[in-house]
């Protein structure tokens, strides 16, 4: 099963990534910009993604992805990591993520 260790791993291997702690958590920045953050339990993490991607996501794999209350206005959804299928699955959504705020020389 994936956890945190394996978020961080996969975080920290694209370029220029690098680790910082906010409200007590684990968050991984680019360019001074952050692209996925591991809250309290450590079951899920949170990405960018635009809303009406979201909204969509979640719609198709509602056991997946969520958005809390308090994020509802914000282009982030949660994971939870117990759903995902395998490592490759958590790359791509974490690749996703980091290149909505890597700058374009890194992203290509």
């Amino acid at each position: 099963m994936l956890d945190a260790d394996d978020v961080r791993r996969i975080a920290l291997s694209f370029p220029e990534t690098v680790e910082k702690k906010r409200w007590g958590h684990p968050t991984f920045d680019v360019a001074g910009r952050m692209f996925v953050t591991v809250p309290d339990d450590q079951s899920s993490f949170a990405v960018r993604c635009p809303r009406l991607e979201r909204d969509e996501l979640i719609a198709a794999e509602p056991e997946k992805f969520w958005v809390p209350k308090h994020e509802a206005g914000s282009n982030w959804v949660r994971a939870r990591l117990a759903a995902l299928e395998d490592a490759d699955e958590l790359h791509d959504i974490l690749a996703d993520s980091w290149r909505q705020v890597a700058p374009p020389e890194l992203a290509n």
